[in-house]
């Protein structure tokens, strides 16, 4: 086969010659080494687990370490009703050594003499960890399996309800544990702890006692999560699963469900687990969430503005959004199936235009095709390559030649978008429908967005467009039920607002106490002219100016979106700073308190920790830098609409009026309300939103009324 590069090879060679040949000796395999050991002596002896594990950890062989430790395991589970033998490397008098399981009193409860004894034990406990065990992951369709209680460090409980495999043993009646259990899980006074505990609140929501779909469990009392723990501790640092906070935090390895589950198309539902191995699991999950909180309440207890951001924003917001995701949304699937059809229709029409343009039809989806079109047919230029060495044709690549003017690109992006909305949205949403209630479920995550944002996912209604008309047209399909309105509540200009308050600029904030509009304000004084005379264009000027600057935005980027050149927009950025000094000072401030400190703060004390703020690599350094700015922003905005949202659930579970949340999004509120109640909701939400927080500035929330919810925006 040929060499790549051959014919400059020889050169090469002689160039490096040195080189070439230590590599040559490097790369060789010695043969010829005395060795004071013959074959007969390197026979496969017992391995010593205790002397692997302190080997292994010298050495920083994770993936062996949790092999290890995953075997240990094992053993453990496949003798879980029976005592350990004397002298067996895994029973109890091993548990000082790291490989040994923690000395733990885990039982799996089938006789009622037992579960009488936990009932006793959870009704007389301080504090109650949790977990429960389904078939599935969806909340609004998983069903029940078992429920596991930790109520000291060690000792946990599972209690099997419907295990369902060829010879399981008799298990309590379901029924009669759930009623038992109800009075106690509903008790707001009894305080409890959980590991993700807005998904158990949703299972047991549901769980539909005696068969009955509106009886089922509505827990109270949630102090405590320690997913949320962590992410309040610190949001970057690691994932917040439970195994991986046990690892990190405890230094203790997990049984993982594909241990005892398997993998893949093969994988068992929890039901079909063998309650040898199902009950140490779901009693470990319990133990271990008791002994996480343990760990990182201590820690958080010790930066009191971060424990006040878990106990006034985060924990108080987990049954909320509970009630938003089993509430879900209507939305209409015979127009979605409609716009589908047309969405299917533009994109043939934009394929075709693709056809023409390249001169040939070609596969869209092809990288190696497009790549042959742009670069080679049309000759576009090569903004990136692989890392192959070939041009590439990365949809950030495709963006940049769009921006260029370059038709090809332009259709192209505008083809993934259509592509985009129709997999996701109008194909997607009607089979999303649940069955049981007729509507959408999306899932709040509160532990994702490093800032303090929620996000969405199932569907994810965060990144559905409302700057297009099909966006806008896919809003349109989330509809009011007959006699309803849908009502949206929106934060105005959130961001800038804080902006004026942690920059205490005096321009700024006099353009928020005074009701101006914000970019009308900005273009007079950028453009120096007065405000009735600020024209369209300067204001759409100024309002890419005044978010641009928030996120970190440099004179090329505001020039091409606002149409000057590089030279003219740091002009204007320049009299920006000029006009609102105090912008310019926070952002200094904010840079300086960043690098010496290494995390920036909203406003209510929530941290976002920056590792790269002092790298000695100026790309990091200024991408987090442009972060240490707007963090305090974003996450500032993200915690007030938290707050907001609590407060409107208090005001509406207190009132017992006909209407409810259905959705958030950003900075929105949409919710569902009567038709004779929507004058009276809209004055109240005004009210509760805007008294989130007090800033500097007013808060400004704006509300529309729609049959459905592009009506209501």
């Amino acid at each position: 086969l040929p060499i790549r590069g051959a014919k400059a090879l020889p050169a090469k060679l002689e160039e490096h010659r040195e080189m070439a040949f230590l590599s040559y000796q490097l790369a060789t395999i010695k043969v010829d080494v005395p060795l004071d050991i013959g074959l007969d002596d390197l026979q496969m002896g017992q391995e010593d687990p205790a002397k692997l594990y302190e080997l292994y950890t010298l050495l920083e062989f994770k993936s062996w370490l949790n092999d290890l430790d995953r075997d240990a395991k094992r053993l453990e589970l496949s003798a879980a009703a029976e005592p350990a033998p004397a002298g067996d490397l895994f029973s109890a008098p091993q548990a000082e050594a790291p490989i040994a399981p923690v000395e733990a009193a885990y039982e799996t409860i089938l006789d009622q003499a037992r579960f009488d004894v936990w009932l006793e034990k959870l009704r007389n406990a301080k504090l109650i960890a949790f977990d429960t065990e389904t078939t599935g992951i969806d909340a609004q369709q998983a069903q029940l399996v078992g429920l596991s209680f930790a109520v000291q460090a060690n000792e946990a409980a599972y209690i099997p309800l419907t295990h369902s495999y060829i010879g399981v043993p008799e298990q309590l009646d379901r029924d009669t544990v759930l009623r038992a259990l109800k009075p106690i899980l509903e008790d707001p006074n009894k305080l409890k702890v959980g590991q993700h505990a807005k998904f158990d609140m949703n299972i047991l929501a549901n769980c539909a006692i005696g068969g009955d779909q509106s009886e089922g469990i509505s827990v109270r009392g949630i102090a405590f999560d320690t997913m949320l723990e962590s992410y309040v501790l610190n949001s970057t640092a690691t994932r917040h699963d439970m195994d991986s906070l046990a690892q990190k935090y405890l230094d203790h390895t997990t049984v993982s469900f594909q241990d005892i589950a398997g993998k893949g198309a093969k994988q068992l539902t929890f039901d079909q687990i063998a309650l040898e191995q199902a009950g140490p699991y779901a009693a470990e999950d319990a133990d271990i969430t008791l002994r996480l909180h343990q760990a990182l309440f201590d820690k958080l207890s010790a930066i009191p503005s971060l424990a006040s951001v878990l106990t006034d924003i985060e924990i108080p917001l987990v049954p909320v959004l509970a009630r938003i995701e089993r509430q879900g949304a209507f939305v209409d699937a015979e127009l979605l199936g409609i716009q589908s059809i047309e969405l299917g229709n533009k994109m043939v029409a934009l394929e075709r235009e693709a056809f023409e343009i390249a001169g040939e039809e070609f596969n869209l989806g092809s990288p190696k095709q497009l790549g042959v079109i742009l670069y080679e047919k049309l000759g576009l230029p090569v903004l990136k390559k692989t890392a192959k060495g070939q041009p590439s044709t990365a949809e950030e690549v495709l963006a940049k030649l769009a921006e260029d003017d370059h038709r090809l690109p332009k259709v192209l992006m505008e083809h993934r978008s259509m592509s985009k909305l129709k997999s996701t949205y109008t194909d997607r949403l009607p089979e999303q429908i649940n069955p049981r209630t007729g509507r959408i479920h999306t899932s709040y995550h509160q532990a994702v967005a490093s800032t303090g944002r929620l996000s969405s996912s199932d569907p994810n209604l965060q990144n559905i467009p409302v700057r297009t008309a099909e966006g806008r047209r896919i809003r349109q399909a989330f509809v009011a039920p007959k006699d309803y309105k849908l009502l949206a509540a929106d934060y105005s200009q959130i961001e800038l607002r804080i902006m004026a308050h942690l920059s205490r600029d005096e321009g700024l904030m006099n353009a928020f106490r005074n009701n101006l509009d914000v970019h009308t304000a900005t273009a007079a004084e950028v453009f120096k002219v007065e405000l009735d005379q600020v024209t369209s264009d300067q204001r759409r000027s100024a309002k890419a100016i005044n978010f641009g600057l928030i996120y970190g935005m440099g004179a090329q980027k505001l020039g091409k979106d606002i149409g000057v050149d590089t030279k003219t927009a740091k002009a204007y950025i320049d009299t920006y700073f000029a006009r609102y000094p105090g912008v310019r000072e926070y952002m200094e401030r904010t840079r300086a308190q960043a690098a010496d400190q290494g995390y920036v703060e909203t406003f209510f004390g929530r941290r976002l920790y920056l590792p790269e703020i002092n790298s000695n690599k100026p790309q990091e350094r200024a991408a987090a830098e442009r972060t240490a700015i707007n963090a305090p922003m974003q996450g500032t905005a993200a915690d007030i609409i938290k707050k907001a949202m609590v407060a409107v659930d208090n005001w509406l579970t207190t009132s017992g009026l006909d209407a409810r949340v259905i959705l958030q999004v950003h900075d929105e509120l949409v919710l569902e309300v009567r038709e004779d109640l929507v004058e009276q909701v809209s004055a109240e939400i005004r009210t509760h939103m805007s008294e989130a927080a007090k800033l500097d500035v007013p808060l400004l929330v704006e509300v529309g009324v729609g049959n459905n919810w592009d009506e209501a925006h």
